[in-house]
């Protein structure tokens, strides 16, 4: 149960700002109980999908939050994830698990007031497909052996 909590925090951490690597986790965890592989994927997923809307939420506030000096993003970087997600708008969000433009479009979404529901599913589908791939890769590796 304490490997599920951590797998959790560090998916949930890695989506927000924090510098955590939820992936090394996670096939940690495969590669000592591989037969746990669907709740390590549900566990991950909904951390990272967690986070981002921990991020989506930010971006709603971002107006009162922008000049303050622990503000993670700087103006530069937002303004160039607002101008990706005015061009490609609710799609760019199935990018959100990109590394290092990932997080900037899910706080983006926020700012441009993407509605939630729709957030939540885009996102979800691009977190869970991140983490499928590393499970079959993982988990195809353990096969091969």
């Amino acid at each position: 149960m304490l490997s599920l909590l951590v797998l959790f925090l560090s998916a949930l951490g890695a989506a927000t700002l924090l510098p955590l690597q939820s992936e090394a986790v996670l096939v940690g965890l495969l590669l000592r109980e591989p037969g746990d592989w669907l709740i390590l994927l549900l566990v991950a997923t909904l951390g990272n999908v967690l986070g981002s809307l921990i991020n989506w939420l930010l971006g709603r506030a971002v107006e009162r939050l922008r000049d303050r000096r622990w503000f993670p993003f700087s103006p530069g970087l937002l303004q160039r994830a607002q101008r990706r997600y005015q061009r490609w708008g609710q799609w760019s969000l199935l990018l959100s698990w990109l590394p290092v433009i990932g997080d900037p479009l899910t706080l983006v979404a926020g700012i441009m007031r993407e509605p939630l529901w729709r957030f939540l599913l885009l996102v979800t589908l691009a977190k869970a497909g991140r983490y499928l791939v590393l499970v079959l890769i993982t988990l195809g590796g353990l096969q091969a052996n």
